[in-house]
């Protein structure tokens, strides 16, 4: 449809629209995140939580000074903390990009240097089929790489 125009003006934030459920008295305790871990072990968080936890990482960044339209990037396994850090940008209209820890430091750099993040965000390892693997080399690599 040439030249059509859809909802002119219209925003639409997408951490707002998931985070509406911790508003609602009906679930707003139940669980939005259950992570599990290798161990069998599980961790809840409800929506009341992801919520204020996203809200006090997005006051975070703005302390930071990231703004709408700048990227944050993260080097992270798949925790809670990867969730929160994407609402948490979405919620201030930034550009979440992430990459798993297990990748090499130049992959890393390839996939998140060329969106020339403001913040960048990182793990000191993760746990594989039992075993630790400690990733603070690689998270300094990917740093220093990301510094203009």
């Amino acid at each position: 449809m040439p030249g059509a125009v859809w909802y002119p003006g219209a925003r639409l934030n997408y951490a707002e629209n998931i985070l509406r459920h911790a508003l609602d008295p009906a679930v707003h305790e139940t669980t939005a995140i259950l992570h599990l871990e290798e161990d069998g072990s599980t961790t809840a968080l409800s929506w009341s939580e992801l919520a204020r936890r996203v809200g006090g990482f997005a006051d975070s960044l703005r302390s930071l000074g990231v703004r709408s339209g700048d990227r944050v990037v993260a080097v992270l396994p798949n925790v809670p903390e990867a969730i929160i850090g994407l609402l948490a940008s979405a919620s201030i209209g930034a550009t979440w990009c992430i990459c798993s820890p297990d990748l090499a430091a130049r992959a890393t750099l390839d996939r998140l240097g060329q969106l020339d993040p403001v913040v960048l965000i990182g793990s000191r390892g993760y746990t594989f089929n039992g075993k630790w693997f400690d990733r603070t080399a690689h998270f300094a690599q990917v740093r220093a790489g990301c510094r203009p």
